[in-house]
């Protein structure tokens, strides 16, 4: 969808540019990616494990030695997943922190709370599911250019749709696929809730691959707005990127 600035009298904004990320946003960027690698793995191990499961005669065609190993491999690959996701968590929080920080002072009037609640919001049971899109709305909207000859300056909303559907989707069925996993007794549910985790694994692929590009187009507006801005362009950008070198 698209929204465009309205025209109201604006505060005046502070006399300080923001700091571009760089360095933390090629980190998210870089975890991100060893994150959709651990999904990859996951998806083969998956593979794997599912090939060797017949549903009508049993473990067929498969020694102990063969099943032991895709077992080992399954678990190695949802350790690797655990870790990458963690890390990646971290350093997210940290960026979306800093980027509502920022965005504060190239949108004042656009936000509610405090820059806190950009860590605050994601530990709130069930709010977490809400709060943290809002947040990140709000971001897009106060990094969006100002609007030029009076004319409202419009701008697409749907990379933060589409990577805040995407993460929603991929948490919850998530969820629910490594708990049907758990909870499969016979091996025809062994055979479906594996299928159901690679399928899990592959949108969280997919989650990835929308949060990257999410963090770079932000990134990237709030480096344009704050060159065009009140702060004179030039001035803005040499202070940019000396903070960033």
């Amino acid at each position: 969808m698209s929204a465009s600035s309205d025209l109201r009298p604006r505060p005046a904004l502070p006399n300080r540019v923001p700091r571009s990320p760089r360095g933390l946003l090629a980190g998210l960027s870089a975890l991100l990616a060893a994150v959709a690698l651990s999904d990859l793995s996951a998806v083969y191990a998956g593979v794997r494990a599912y090939t060797l499961i017949d549903e009508d005669r049993g473990l067929a065609f498969a020694s102990q030695q063969e099943l032991d190993g895709a077992d080992a491999l399954y678990q190695t690959a949802g350790q690797l997943q655990n870790v990458t996701f963690l890390a990646c968590a971290i350093v997210f929080i940290v960026w979306f922190h800093w980027m509502r920080r920022d965005a504060g002072v190239l949108g004042p009037d656009r936000f509610r709370n405090g820059p806190s609640w950009a860590i605050g919001s994601w530990f709130i049971p069930l709010a977490n599911l809400w709060m943290p899109y809002r947040i990140a709305v709000d971001m897009w909207g106060a990094s969006t250019r100002l609007p030029a000859d009076g004319e409202p300056y419009k701008v697409s909303f749907w990379p933060v749709n589409l990577w805040w559907g995407m993460f929603v989707t991929t948490t919850l069925f998530n969820r629910y696929a490594s708990q049907r996993y758990q909870d499969a007794e016979s091996l025809g549910e062994v055979r479906d809730a594996v299928l159901q985790v690679i399928t899990a694994d592959i949108l969280d692929i997919a989650a990835a691959a929308a949060a990257v590009h999410f963090a770079v187009r932000l990134t990237a507006m709030q480096r344009l707005k704050a060159a065009e801005g009140p702060y004179g362009a030039d001035d803005a950008l040499a202070r940019i990127d000396g903070i960033s070198a």
